[in-house]
């Protein structure tokens, strides 16, 4: 989130090393936690270093499997702890690894996702 400078009552938005730093430590967090993660990475404005105030951090997971459907299993991630808000979209390996070569998201998604 936006922190306040310390002598000013200006907020800064935190820069995009900071928050590729955090995720990486949210990465090491989660998969010490929970082995069926298989990959984190994140796409986007940050991926792309078009990131700027305001901007939010477009996650992905892939996880082993999961008992959740599609919609829901963002909200069972603990993301309190990235410095800004959080886009999460969590797939399961068999759902990664067939989705449709040719389908928009697939195509941004192989192309843009920066894996930590």
């Amino acid at each position: 989130m936006p922190v306040r400078s310390l002598h000013s009552s200006v907020l800064r938005w935190p820069e995009r090393e900071v928050v590729g730093e955090a995720l990486r430590q949210w990465a090491r967090a989660v998969r010490s936690q929970h082995p069926d993660v298989l990959r984190v990475g994140y796409f986007g404005s940050y991926a792309a270093g078009r990131a700027g105030p305001g901007s939010d951090l477009d996650v992905v997971l892939v996880v082993e499997t999961s008992p959740l459907p599609f919609a829901q299993r963002s909200r069972a991630w603990d993301l309190t702890g990235l410095p800004v808000p959080v886009d999460l979209l969590v797939y399961t390996r068999d759902e990664w690894e067939s989705m449709p070569p040719d389908s928009r998201m697939a195509r941004v998604l192989r192309d843009t996702t920066v894996w930590v």
